[in-house]
């Protein structure tokens, strides 16, 4: 759901809710001030319990945002891994598979970083995975061309299984881009900050006193929340998932191969 929106709208959207639940508190608890002797111990004890409850909320929110964040990134590099080694053993097979092999592999590797800089849940994210399959099938096609030819060689046998763990890489990667943090999480991490925020507010007023705190409370909690949703937000968000593994492994691939063919 938030998913979709664009980097303005969602800090718009979380800056309001948050903001306006604790104006609207500190707006309440100047008009309850005459009161406050009645008030201050029940909304006191529930603003402390909530704003631990809320701590806890948006700690966990976060750690499950940098563990996927970690996720995309060491699936970047095991999938880089994963092509360059199917690219070393590409040169040990005889031609004319080795060289329609190498050409493959390294649109592949060239499309495979493409990718990388493609939002997802889009078309243009779909049809790079679908061109990413066809190359597949067609590496896997020429491999097994080679080991037809070949098939008491060991390098075709390599080869193959360096494809087999490369497909499976580019499967893990894909389904990282997906595993992000459930919406009602996400929900439940905004309405109890918004809600945590407004009794403060409420609370502080009430006292008589500055709400200052619960404006600087309301701001941090808030650039909290965007720095965790900005995080699950891979190709779309302001934190992106480094390349690095990738960007180096096309640039070598664009020398000539380091091995002769066979």
């Amino acid at each position: 759901m938030l998913f979709r929106l664009g980097n303005v709208a969602l800090a718009l959207l979380v800056f309001v809710i948050v903001g306006g639940t604790t104006l609207a508190g500190i707006l309440v608890g100047r008009r309850l001030q005459a009161h406050r002797d009645e008030v201050k111990e029940p909304i006191g004890a529930v603003q402390a319990a909530l704003l631990g409850f809320v701590g806890l909320l948006l700690a966990f929110g976060l750690s499950m945002a940098v563990g996927r964040y970690e996720g995309r990134r060491d699936a970047i590099v095991t999938e880089a891994n994963a092509i360059g080694t199917a690219y070393l053993r590409a040169q040990m097979i005889a031609e004319p598979a080795r060289s329609e092999s190498v050409d493959l592999l390294r649109s592949y590797a060239a499309e495979r970083l493409r990718l990388a800089h493609v939002v997802t849940d889009t078309r243009t994210f779909d049809e790079s995975v679908a061109s990413s399959a066809d190359m597949q099938r067609a590496m896997w096609k020429v491999a097994g061309q080679a080991l037809d030819t070949a098939p008491q060689d060991t390098a075709p046998r390599l080869y193959v299984e360096s494809l087999n763990s490369m497909f499976d890489a580019s499967a893990s990667r894909e389904g990282a881009f997906f595993d992000r943090i459930p919406d009602t999480v996400v929900a439940l991490q905004i309405g109890g900050a918004a809600v945590s925020l407004g009794v403060l507010g409420l609370y502080l007023a009430t006292l008589g006193r500055r709400v200052i705190a619960a404006s600087l409370a309301a701001v941090m909690v808030s650039l909290i929340l965007m720095v965790a949703l900005d995080l699950d937000r891979p190709q779309r968000g302001f934190i992106t998932v480094p390349t690095r593994a990738l960007t180096s492994l096309v640039s070598s691939m664009q020398l000539d191969p380091a091995s002769p063919a066979p």
